[in-house]
């Protein structure tokens, strides 16, 4: 496989998305339609605490990916309510499209005392072709369990008959390596499976993505494509620790695939580097894999964790090892 990269496609600092964002446009997944692609991603304002909050917004491309054609300035979805499991924000919101239904799994998030966040995964739905969604309830439809006790989030939901299969993060251990510095969090990415959407049953605990970077690797973001008769996962992976400022040990994009959905085999090909100077130079991340009018694309977002927007690529589909 080889990637080609298409550039930075949205700089969240040249649109209108309205007067309370601060920036950013991370965690991008697109939503084919007929006549465009709408991509969401998780925008960021600021509450009186000077603590951000994430938001989903969107933007319309044409097909082509060679403008905007529209921008959304207002909430996606509604604020989760106080105390709930998505009081704090959204980031990120997967789409799955089921008949005539738009679903929204959310990775709601929540701040904690002794460490910084906990997370889960909830449902919502759209009724009027994706521009608003409405929840199916307060609380989460993916959470914490005996064994996945905490950091349950970035869901990638797909159809595979008539069964729902679910790949998201699971923490595994928050560490401090002094006691000045503040605990950082360490996840890998397991699996579920569910009838109808929102009674999951996990494969509780299980890694299915084998570490590169040891048992301090953290995975995120999982996106699972079709591509040549085989099932493709992409993810980005990183350092627990000093990951936000050093470039060596900050996100990439890591590959693994998979002839049944349960077994994976990890080969990090094909890479996506960065390009020095750059958006991306100093790191790859939240990846997203989707078909468009049959290419592979691949949404992502770059430096600082998606401050400055997201890129895309297109898969060289002449050169696909089967």
């Amino acid at each position: 496989m080889k990637w080609e990269k298409l550039g930075l496609i949205f700089d969240p600092s040249q649109h209108d998305l309205g007067t309370d964002i601060v920036g950013f446009a991370q965690g991008p997944q697109a939503l084919v339609f007929d006549e465009f692609v709408r991509v969401y991603f998780s925008a960021r304002r600021q509450s009186a605490n000077g603590k951000y909050l994430s938001c989903i917004r969107f933007a319309d491309f044409d097909k082509g990916f060679r403008r905007v054609i529209d921008v959304c300035d207002k909430p996606v979805i509604a604020d989760g309510k106080l105390g709930s499991f998505d009081e704090h924000g959204i980031f990120p919101m997967n789409f799955l499209r089921v008949g005539d239904r738009i679903l929204g799994y959310t990775c709601g998030w929540s701040r904690r005392v002794s460490v910084s966040i906990d997370m889960a995964i909830g449902l919502a739905t759209s009724a009027d072709q994706g521009r608003t969604f409405q929840r199916d309830g307060d609380g989460p439809v993916l959470s914490a369990s005996p064994h996945e006790p905490f950091l349950v989030g970035d869901p990638c939901v797909r159809m595979h008959g008539s069964v729902f299969h679910m790949w998201y993060i699971f923490g595994t251990r928050w560490q401090a390596r002094d006691r000045e510095e503040a605990p950082e969090r360490t996840y890998k990415i397991g699996h579920a499976v569910s009838a109808d959407g929102r009674e999951w049953t996990k494969e509780e605990a299980r890694q299915i993505i084998p570490d590169r970077l040891g048992p301090d690797e953290s995975q995120a973001l999982p996106t699972v494509i079709d591509i040549g008769g085989r099932h493709h996962m992409f993810f980005c992976y990183r350092e627990s620790f000093d990951f936000r400022r050093n470039r060596a040990r900050g996100y990439r994009i890591g590959h693994a695939w998979s002839d049944d959905l349960r077994n994976w085999t990890r080969d990090d090909q094909p890479a996506l580097e960065g390009t020095p100077g750059e958006w991306d130079a100093d790191m790859q991340c939240y990846p997203h894999a989707f078909e468009c009018d049959g290419e592979v694309y691949l949404l992502y977002n770059g430096n600082e964790f998606g401050r400055h927007g997201f890129g895309l690529a297109r898969l060289d589909m002449d050169r696909i090892d089967r």
